[in-house]
């Protein structure tokens, strides 16, 4: 009788300790999300504000050089359309190395996910 009442007993632990197992693993993986969601959120909000800022201040400094442009050049549409061909220059060499960027922004968010 004492055999099976320890048996018994090993088998209950062996029981309550898998359950705290899967409860300890359950609560490490609900607060590893919670981290990766904040992360992706506390990221996207950063670079939408820095985005914002950075977008009117290269409106503005397009419209400066524009005119600065178009008065050395002694046409003020002269000035606008050269700045705008490098826009469209910026434009086609950021196209052409979109590859190089992806992979810059997939190793940098697969080394935040995957490491403890």
């Amino acid at each position: 009788m004492n055999v099976f009442e320890s048996i018994n007993n090993t088998a209950d632990r062996a029981s309550d300790i898998g359950e705290e197992y899967v409860d300890k693993t359950y609560q490490y993986y609900k607060l590893k999300i919670f981290q990766q969601i904040a992360y992706i959120i506390s990221m996207f909000g950063k670079v939408l504000m820095i985005g914002a800022v950075l977008f009117i201040g290269s409106i503005f400094l397009a419209i400066a050089a524009a005119i600065a442009l178009g008065e050395l050049v002694n046409s003020i549409p002269l000035g606008y359309l050269i700045v705008a061909l490098l826009f469209m220059l910026s434009a086609f060499v950021i196209y052409k190395t979109r590859y190089l960027i992806d992979g810059k922004i997939i190793k940098k968010i697969h080394d935040k996910f995957y490491t403890d």
